[in-house]
């Protein structure tokens, strides 16, 4: 039977643990526990891994290590300042890792209304908890509905124009690389979410994720297939994200409003 990260009540069922880390990334995980504690000292309510390295799928030397932090207050600018010195200094001394990214937000946005369906539910079922009192407690049980899916990723007409001053900007063969490769990761997720609510079910893996999608969109498939790959072995060509902006992006960005609306405005 194929495996829809649901429990056996059609709720999500929370990704990932530090048992499934890697002997490769012990030492990186265990350096960012300390580093994060004792960076934010006291402004620190609790800390997460996310992504491949604590669903155990990481590949050394080729992986990020995605960290989310939650202060008991709003980040400040020397807050923001702390958490770009934090991740340069993991990045630069772990080889296993190819960059750090780290979302940095107050614990009362988390877990605020307005995020309820989006930030809420991305630490509820996305996130492990590393240190800290885990804030999903506080956090509903979620279902691959309609309302999830807009405000997840019902944004992507607003990002677009941003994108395309991103691509303008970038100069060097290393730029390009990071660029596609987040260009990517983002078309792919809000691919599969626009047909998330009709397979019923949830899937990180972003190769399942765009034969999730080419289901419903066979016309697509092979654009959302290779898109999954240059997430994986990001490539630094200017006609791939050319593709992005004038042909992919617009199309799944139309289609998502009309299927599912826009996402909610934030301040």
């Amino acid at each position: 039977m194929e495996h829809r990260g649901l429990d056996a009540d059609g709720y999500f069922e929370r990704e990932g643990s530090l048992g499934r880390v890697q002997p490769a990334f012990a030492d990186l995980v265990a350096a960012a526990r300390g580093r994060i504690a004792e960076a934010y000292g006291r402004r620190l309510h609790s800390a997460y891994l996310y992504g491949s390295v604590p669903r155990g799928t990481a590949r050394p030397g080729r992986s990020d290590l995605d960290l989310l932090i939650a202060l008991h207050r709003e980040p400040t600018d020397e807050d923001r300042d702390t958490t770009e010195a934090l991740g340069r200094g993991l990045d630069e001394e772990f080889g296993e890792i190819d960059g750090v990214g780290i979302l940095l937000f107050g614990k009362d946005r988390l877990l605020s209304e307005q995020e309820r369906d989006d930030l809420g539910w991305f630490l509820a079922c996305l996130c492990t908890p590393l240190l800290g009192d885990d804030l999903a407690e506080h956090l509903p049980r979620y279902r691959p509905d309609a309302l999830l899916a807009r405000e997840l990723n019902g944004d992507l007409a607003t990002l677009l124009p941003r994108w395309r001053k991103r691509a303008e900007a970038a100069r060097t063969a290393a730029e390009h690389r990071k660029m596609n490769r987040f260009f990517s990761r983002h078309l792919v997720r809000t691919a599969f979410t626009l047909v998330m609510p009709r397979w019923g079910g949830w899937s990180s893996d972003l190769r399942a994720s765009a034969e999730v999608f080419g289901r419903y969109y066979p016309e697509r498939a092979a654009q959302l297939r290779e898109a999954a790959e240059v997430a994986l072995e990001p490539v630094a060509d200017p006609e791939v994200t050319r593709r992005y902006l004038e042909d992919l992006g617009p199309w799944l960005a139309d289609e998502y409003t009309a299927r599912l609306g826009t996402k909610s405005p934030r301040p």
